[in-house]
């Protein structure tokens, strides 16, 4: 017979059986296991998918929707900026362009502004659309409207403290639409009514392309408009109040830093400007008018900094009625030659003033590849990356590095060169070509015909790339 303790279950039989009741069902164990597995190999797959996948106007779309996300974005290169390439100059032959002499004769017609209207009336071409934006101008004084001049009259000493344009139209850009949208706004003063996607399709095909160079966009205007356009570089502050005064739409190329970006090249379309406050007035694709509509302001030492990272690089879109007046205005600039000596100059006593200025040297490489000095531009644009202090995305929109060691047979720095452009911006139809050049001076035919195909299968309309693969079939 057992007894009332031996029936008792013992505290470790109890202890298990609770532990039963308690310990969840196996499966939900390895269900939480495998669904945290699949979060991260998601998150992970999402990042790839984000960064490898998407073009960058996705990701932009993405990005409009979760912020969140521009976090995903590729880091930048390291550091942010250019690679010094492989086989710089000595130190003491670019240190020698500071005293090159480029014996730039003196002007025969000063560079005094006209005294000309401060609005100007577009050509007399019927608007299909209204403005998108009224300009409202800020207290300037009255001037007269303009008078064509004849060809040999010289300017007339006068600039009046403050001009606008009236009657741009502003254009706010789609995905990496700078350039077309820039150029249709500078238009848009002659009665042009195309849309920007009229001049991307024809200026860029890839919407992805990261350039259309000042040339392009000039050359767009001679042969799909009625107006006519020059491109010329050393402008000064001074020289784009005398444009506005003269009711001339100009286009200047500068460097920009916009919330959530750091350096990169944009293009303006000037529309005024006003001595007592010191500030420009812009129509700018990407920032709008500005609260006001008068325009987005930045101030005369803010626009010279920015600007001269692009050697002060301007178009003037004009009507050809007009060019004997801006031929006078521009004086010295007009010839293209001098206007990059004039440049040249510019650099030269900047990067005397201080030798570390990495956009001194390379506006002096820049200039002296437009004069044919490409031996002298080569050291310069060594001087430039030396310094470790050139903005990454500089050669995306600037080629005449590529020019200078090609044109002195430093072949593997153009590769350096284009090899970097490829790691950044792989839709450069400027970097495939200057790599077939390569090739093509080597004697490796077949490569050299691969790399121009590729230029032209980004931009159908690049005329350099289609003239070199043409060449080569002869």
């Amino acid at each position: 017979m057992r007894s009332l303790h031996d029936t008792q279950p013992s505290p470790r039989s109890i202890l298990r059986r609770d532990e039963g009741l308690r310990a969840p069902p196996r499966w939900l164990f390895w269900g939480i296991i495998l669904a945290f597995l699949a979060f991260v190999l998601g998150a992970a797959f999402a990042v790839y998918g984000f960064r490898e996948i998407l073009k960058p106007a996705q990701q932009q779309r993405v990005i409009d929707q979760l912020p969140f996300m521009r976090v995903l974005r590729r880091p930048t290169p390291a550091g942010g900026v250019f690679p010094t390439i492989a086989a710089p100059a000595a130190e003491s032959e670019a240190l020698s362009l500071l005293d090159l002499p480029l014996d730039l004769p003196s002007p025969t017609v000063t560079a005094a502004p006209i005294a000309i209207a401060a609005t100007a009336s577009p050509s007399p071409i019927p608007a299909t659309a209204a403005p998108s934006a009224t300009f409202i101008s800020p207290p300037t004084a009255t001037i007269p409207q303009p008078t064509l001049l004849p060809s040999l009259a010289p300017p007339v000493d006068f600039l009046p403290a403050s001009a606008r344009i009236d009657g741009v139209l502003h254009q706010q850009q789609t995905w990496n639409n700078c350039g077309p949208a820039t150029i249709t706004m500078a238009l848009s003063f002659h009665g042009w009514r195309q849309p920007q996607a009229y001049a991307g399709d024809i200026l860029k095909p890839n919407r992805e392309d990261k350039n259309v160079s000042p040339h392009e966009l000039a050359n767009f205007v001679r042969q799909e408009s009625f107006v006519e356009a020059i491109v010329r570089v050393g402008g000064s502050l001074d020289l784009l109040k005398r444009l506005v005064a003269n009711g001339f739409p100009t286009v200047i190329e500068t460097a920009a830093m916009f919330e959530g970006y750091d350096w990169i090249g944009h293009y303006r379309v000037v529309v005024g400007y006003d001595d007592a406050v010191q500030l420009f007035y812009f129509y700018d694709s990407f920032l709008g008018v500005g609260p006001d509509a008068n325009g987005i302001t930045e101030s005369y030492a803010r626009v010279d900094n920015d600007w001269r990272a692009f050697n002060r690089t301007f178009i003037v879109v004009y009507h050809p009625e007009r060019e004997s007046l801006l031929r006078n205005m521009l004086a010295e600039h007009w010839n293209e030659t001098d206007a990059a000596k004039i440049a040249f100059e510019t650099a030269q006593s900047e990067a005397r003033s201080n030798p570390q200025d990495v956009f001194a040297w390379f506006n002096m490489g820049s200039s002296l590849v437009a004069l044919g000095r490409h031996q002298e531009a080569a050291a310069a644009f060594d001087q430039a990356t030396s310094t470790g202090r050139l903005p990454w995305r500089m050669m995306w929109y600037q080629h005449g590095a590529f020019a200078a060691y090609f044109a002195v047979g430093r072949y593997q720095d153009v590769l350096t060169l284009s090899a970097h452009n490829q790691n950044t911006a792989p839709e450069l139809e400027e970097t495939y070509y200057w790599r077939g050049r390569v090739y093509e001076a080597q004697g490796q035919t077949q490569r050299a015909a691969s790399a121009y195909r590729r230029a032209l299968g980004y931009n159908r309309n690049y005329e350099a790339a289609r003239q070199a693969l043409d060449s080569l079939s002869q």
